[in-house]
C-alpha cells in the first residue's frame, strides 16, 4: 500500500500583516521550523504567491518551489476556496460573500470571475506540479437545508442542474490538464455530505475530476458518520484536511448552534487531539483505502492560539501516519505451496 505524506499545513488561518506571518518566505521558515514538510497555498493571497503570473509561467512556478525547497518544503496544493464558494451564490448571501471577490461584481460578473479564478489555478497547478484543487462548491439551495416552508417538488433538482452547469467547463479544464477538483463537503454550500455528493455526480455524469477533499470536522459537526464516509468514497479522496472538532450538545443549543458565537455552539472546532475525532480510525481507513497524497493541517479553535495549534500539529500528524507493510505479519509462519498440495489439503486428490 502506498504511503500518505505529511505533515503539511493549510497557510490561510495563519497569514497576517505582521511577521513572520506576512510573506511566503517569512512564513514559509516558521512552518518548516515547527517540522511541516508541505504546504498547501491560499491561491487567493497575494502575500504568498501571484496566481496571474503561476497561471502563466513555470519559470515562476519553477522558482516558487526553488526557494520553498531551500526551507525543506514543497506546495502540496493550491487551494482555491473563495473563487469555488462564489462561483455559485444565492441573492440571499450575495451581499456577505462580496469579501471573497473583487468589489462591484454581482450576478453573471462574480461567476465570470470566478470561473477565471479557478481556471487560473489549474493551469497554476500544472506549472507547480500539484495536483488537487481543493474548493467549496457553492450553491443555490442552503438556504432551503430545512423543509420549512416545504420545499416546492423539483427545485433542488433545478439548483443542482445549475450548479452542475457551472461547474462542468472548470471539470473539463481540470480533466483536460489532468488535475482534479477536491471538493471539501462544507455548510453554505450544495455539496455538503455524502447525498448531495452524490447528486452532484449524478449531475456531472459522474465526472472523473469531481474528487473529494476529506475534512472529518464538518462532518462531525453535523452528526455524519465520519468514518463510514471513507468507506463509502474512499476512491474519490484526493485530498485530506486533519482538522478536529467537537459536538456537545445542552439544553440550549444542538447542531443548529442557537445563533451563538463559536464558543458558545455545542457543535465547534478545535485543536487537534482537543476535539472527538477518531484520527487513529480515520489514518487507518486511509490507508485501507490507498490514500497516497497529503495529511493537511487545517487549523481552526476557538479556544487555542494558532500559534500553539501549529506547534501541536506538526508531531500529531507525523504520529498518525501509518507506515505501511510491506510484508504479512504471519510470513514466519507460512510455507511454500502449489496446486497438488492445496488439492491435498482440501481433501481434492
Amino acid at each position: 500500500m502506498p504511503k500518505m505524506k505529511g505533515p503539511a499545513i493549510f497557510l490561510a488561518q495563519f497569514m497576517r500583516d505582521e511577521e513572520p506571518y506576512n510573506s511566503m518566505e517569512n512564513i514559509g521558515k516558521w512552518v518548516a521550523g515547527l517540522g511541516y514538510k508541505g504546504i498547501q497555498i491560499p491561491a487567493w493571497d497575494e502575500r504568498v504567491i501571484n496566481l496571474d503570473q503561476a497561471a502563466v509561467s513555470k519559470t515562476y512556478c519553477d522558482d516558487f518551489k526553488g526557494k520553498l525547497q531551500e526551507m525543506g518544503l514543497e506546495p502540496t496544493e493550491l487551494a482555491a476556496y473563495l473563487a469555488g464558494q462564489v462561483l455559485a451564490v444565492h441573492p440571499a448571501y450575495e451581499i456577505m460573500f462580496e469579501a471573497f471577490h473583487p468589489p462591484g461584481l454581482k450576478g453573471n460578473a462574480r461567476t465570470e470571475w470566478a470561473t477565471e479564478e479557478l481556471k487560473k489555478t489549474i493551469y497554476a497547478s500544472v506549472n507547480m506540479g500539484t495536483e488537487v484543487i481543493p474548493v467549496l462548491s457553492g450553491g443555490f439551495a442552503w438556504q432551503m437545508v430545512y423543509p420549512w416552508p416545504q420545499r416546492p417538488e423539483g427545485i433542488i433538482e433545478e439548483a443542482f442542474r445549475e450548479l452542475s452547469r457551472c461547474w462542468r467547463p472548470i471539470l473539463d479544464l481540470a480533466n483536460e490538464q489532468g488535475k482534479v477538483l477536491g471538493y471539501e463537503l462544507h455548510p453554505g454550500s450544495d455539496v455538503y455530505d455524502g447525498a448531495t455528493y452524490e447528486m452532484f455526480l449524478d449531475y456531472t455524469d459522474n465526472h472523473p475530476a469531481a474528487c473529494l477533499n476529506y475534512d472529518p470536522s464538518h462532518f462531525l459537526l453535523q452528526q455524519l458518520d465520519y468514518l463510514d464516509f471513507i468507506r463509502l468514497y474512499g476512491e474519490r479522496i484526493r485530498g485530506f484536511h486533519v482538522k478536529d472538532a467537537e459536538f456537545r450538545p445542552t439544553g440550549r443549543v444542538g447542531v443548529y448552534g442557537g445563533y451563538q458565537p463559536w464558543s458558545g455552539r455545542a457543535a465547534r472546532f478545535r485543536s487537534l487531539g482537543d476535539g472527538q475525532v477518531d484520527f487513529t480510525s480515520v489514518f487507518t481507513l486511509l490507508a485501507e483505502a490507498d490514500y497516497s497524497s497529503w495529511a493537511v493541517l487545517e487549523w481552526e479553535c476557538c479556544i487555542k492560539s494558532p500559534e500553539q495549534g501549529a506547534a501541536e500539529g506538526a508531531p500529531f500528524i507525523a504520529k498518525h501516519i501509518i507506515e505501511t507493510a510491506d510484508v504479512a505479519f504471519d510470513d514466519f509462519a507460512g510455507g511454500e505451496t502449489n496446486t497438488e498440495q492445496n488439492r491435498q489439503i482440501l481433501g481434492l486428490s
